[in-house]
């Protein structure tokens, strides 16, 4: 009987097809028996071996399938914890924030019931355990104090010692001042309320009986009892300061001065309308830039006819962050639809043109058709990077996602170049990042690409990857314009301060209302913007705009502004 050869080392000598047939002719009959079961040997084992690889091949997707549910689990949890202590109780009442404590328990339990059931499942499949990075915090900085604005009026006090003469025993000689130790302290004088007297000497000939009277000074509210820097300060309390007008009434009750919630609002209304003409102007300031940032925010609108609010929409423009003459403005809305950019977008100047140029925003729908190449191909669009960014930075917020830690390192690195080039003219920069920040993203986009092919559908890792990459052309527009920013984060800062008032008023009364304070808000923002005191602005427009000439209009917009005593006569 012939030893069995092994069956590994019969396939890598022979092949199935190079075996000999069952009974070939010139072997025995017992040799060709034991060829024939040494053929279906090796059938048998290719056929188990296809078997194997086949069911390893879907164990590996189970895997990777049951690696992308965890991630996304985890990350949901991540969301839910921020949202849970990131929740204002002020903004709820006791109902909605017990509702909203129940439903994150509840999400909560239910998400983490899912990760132990498929952490368990890993467990099972023998799937190595993941290792967590630990990373040290830097020591905490100790805090500094920055010194008091210089031109805030200072009130010396000079402390001396009783006696300068010495007195230690055997001398009583004079002592010599060398030098002081200052310290200073804020402190305040509540806001004083005083009244302009306007007194009008009357004339009169008593040969003629002609009575003569200087005319009455100009005011901005005909007949009212307010004067120019009272309408500031109640703007600047409602639309900087975000304090509704019974707390303005409360306040000024303190200092003996009744002014009702019904004469603030009625100060309001009227200022508002005042500024329109303004406000027109501003906008057409604004859309002379060739490059506009651009974003919506919510807010609450009430509908008396419901007895509830609704959702209505705040539009922001700006003009470009590396512009020299800075400038925002506000539009209220009723929605969220393309038409509202559209038409502010499409509105004609003096000239009959309408704005062309590179629209920087968030990617949201809305704006694609206002970009359309179709529609509009003197109009490019642009993707804001730290939106790109911020969707890798959700992903390292529980400190196990690589890729996501290494986006963003790579995105601080283009940042970093960024940074420099600030201060530079917009051909300067353009050259400087054609040269520097160019390859950077170029490898990004080669390191995006092949870690997509590694990262399972459906995650939210594969979502921030595929965010960046579908908007690739938009996210580089910079790399080919020097006056278009990397990001839209210049105008998500200016609009901050609605996101402040939202939690201040609640809701806007009315679409006039909300209309009323995008004019005060643009002109005012403009003018911090500028480096101007709002209600330093506000009160000497307020005070010129009723004699101003509608032609000189431009001269009181927060770019152009001086102040009376600065400005040319």
């Amino acid at each position: 009987m012939l030893a069995l050869p092994c069956t590994g080392i019969i396939q890598r000598m022979l092949g199935a097809r190079d075996l000999p047939a069952a009974n070939p002719s010139g072997l025995s009959a017992e040799t060709a028996a034991l060829v024939g079961q040494l053929l279906q040997r090796v059938q048998d084992q290719e056929r188990q071996l296809a078997e194997r690889d086949a069911l390893l091949q879907r164990k590996d997707r189970e895997i990777a399938l049951r690696e992308a549910k965890i991630e996304k689990i985890t990350f949901e949890l991540a969301r839910l914890k921020r949202w849970k202590f990131g929740a204002k109780s002020e903004a709820m009442n006791a109902e909605q924030r017990r509702l909203f404590q129940e439903t994150l328990a509840e999400d909560e339990a239910g998400l983490r019931e899912q990760l132990e059931r498929l952490r368990r499942e890993a467990a099972a499949a023998a799937a190595a355990a993941a290792t967590s990075d630990t990373t040290t915090k830097a020591p905490p900085r100790r805090p500094r104090r920055n010194p008091f604005p210089d031109h805030l009026r200072r009130v010396e006090h000079h402390h001396e010692p009783e006696r300068t003469d010495c007195l230690e025993p055997g001398c009583g000689r004079p002592m010599t001042r060398i030098g002081q130790e200052v310290s200073e302290r804020l402190d305040i004088v509540p806001a004083e309320f005083f009244v302009h007297r306007h007194i009008y000497g009357k004339w009169v000939c008593r040969c003629c009986q002609m009575l003569r009277q200087a005319p009455s000074v100009a005011e901005v509210i005909e007949g009212g009892i307010a004067a120019s820097g009272f309408v500031a300060h109640t703007l600047i309390s409602r639309f900087v300061d975000h304090m509704p007008y019974y707390r303005q009434s409360t306040i000024n009750a303190r200092s003996g001065v009744h002014t009702p919630r019904s004469t603030l609002a009625s100060i309001t209304g009227q200022a508002g309308a005042a500024l329109e003409p303004l406000h027109e102007a501003h906008r057409r300031f604004i859309l002379s830039c060739a490059v506009l940032h651009a974003d919506e925010t919510p807010v609450a609108l009430l509908d008396p006819g419901a007895g509830k609010t609704r959702r209505a929409y705040v539009w922001a423009y700006a003009r470009s962050w590396h512009d020299k003459v800075p400038g925002v403005i506000y539009e209220f809305c009723p929605g969220r639809g393309a038409q509202y950019p559209l038409a502010f977008l499409g509105a004609r100047d003096r000239h009959g043109r309408r704005w062309s140029g590179t629209l920087l925003t968030d990617r949201y729908g809305a704006y694609e058709t206002v970009v359309d190449p179709r529609l509009y191909p003197d109009r490019l669009g642009a993707a804001c990077a730290a939106h790109a960014r911020r969707n890798f930075e959700e992903l390292t917020y529980d400190g196990t996602s690589v890729v996501g830690l290494e986006a963003v390192r790579r995105f601080a690195r283009i940042y970093g170049v960024e940074a420099q080039l600030k201060e530079l003219s917009d051909d300067e920069r353009r050259a400087q990042r054609q040269q520097i920040a160019k390859p950077l993203w170029e490898e990004l986009k080669h390191w995006l690409q092949l870690e997509r092919r590694l990262v399972a559908d459906g995650g939210p890792t594969a979502k921030a990857i595929d965010y960046a990459l579908g908007h690739w052309a938009a996210l580089t527009r910079h790399l080919e314009d020097g006056a278009v920013a990397i990001d839209n984060n210049h105008l998500e800062r200016q609009i901050k301060p609605w996101a402040m008032g939202r939690k201040a008023w609640m809701f806007v009364g009315s679409e006039l209302a909300g209309q009323r304070a995008a004019i005060v808000m643009s002109l005012v923002q403009s003018a911090r913007l500028n480096g101007h005191d709002p209600w330093a602005y506000l009160r000497d427009v307020l005070q010129r705009l009723p004699t101003q000439r509608a032609s000189q209009i431009e001269d009181l917009l927060p770019h152009r502004w001086q102040p009376a005593s600065d400005a040319a006569p």
